[in-house]
């Protein structure tokens, strides 16, 4: 007997829907959206844009883990503390709304 998935279940697999759904957060976006141009810390992005760095955290992993955002480099401080320097993938998202799915379509950041 095959096992039928619900859509929610469905969603949950789904990549294109998990990054729409970053997308259309506005704490993903503005972190996504800092580091198109230049590379950034956690630290850095959480200082200027007025965001819990525990979030900063949590957005930059979700990014990662859709491969939005990538380690462009670690830097090391004086005391010899590692910090990520994070750098987006994309420059640009674009969807479009048609039957049955939205497409999206994502340029390469470079």
């Amino acid at each position: 007997m095959t096992r039928r998935f619900t859509l929610p279940q469905l969603k949950k697999y789904d990549i294109t829907q998990k990054v729409i759904e970053a997308l259309a957060d506005a704490e993903s976006r503005t972190v996504l959206f800092s580091v198109i141009k230049k590379g950034k810390t956690a630290a850095e992005i959480a200082t200027k844009y007025k965001i819990p760095l525990s979030s900063v955290y949590k957005k930059l992993t979700d990014l990662e883990n859709l491969s939005l955002v990538h380690v462009e480099r670690w830097m090391i401080s004086d005391n010899g503390r590692k910090f990520k320097v994070y750098r987006s993938r994309i420059k640009r998202a674009d969807i479009s709304i048609k039957k049955p799915e939205p497409v999206l379509s994502l340029a390469p950041n470079q």
